[in-house]
């Protein structure tokens, strides 16, 4: 399952997983919000409520991440506060739904106040 992030004029595909959260998350696509940050992470609560599945604090630059306490979808592109590396640290533990395809860093450039997520057709338009 593949999804289009859409901050500004920055589009990123990622691709999800396949496992429960990832897809109750696909299935409530389109989704526009606005959204926060916590160091180099974008988190935005989601009309999606899901427990823990799998729940991690490792996650890389580029994951995808669900945090059930905020009903928030994470995209994690550097360091958080929670970080002592330039590996991102998420604040609690997240179910990890997906990754980034490419390079997940040009969202230190964003400075759209919306962010909006749709799927992506199997004919990649």
């Amino acid at each position: 399952m593949k999804i289009r992030i859409i901050v500004g004029e920055i589009c990123l595909e990622a691709e999800l997983l396949a496992n429960e959260t990832a897809q109750a998350i696909y299935q409530a696509l389109p989704i526009e919000s606005g959204f926060s940050t916590w160091g180099n992470e974008i988190y935005f609560s989601i009309p999606v409520k899901r427990e823990l599945e799998k729940g991690t604090m490792d996650v890389e630059v580029g994951d995808l991440g669900y945090w059930p306490p905020g009903k928030a979808f994470c995209i994690f592109y550097g360091p958080t506060p929670a970080s002592d590396t330039d590996k991102p640290v998420p604040a609690s533990e997240v179910t990890v739904i997906g990754r980034v395809i490419g390079d997940a860093t040009v969202l230190r450039d964003a400075s759209a106040c919306k962010i909006r997520l749709e799927p992506v057709s199997a004919e990649g338009e």
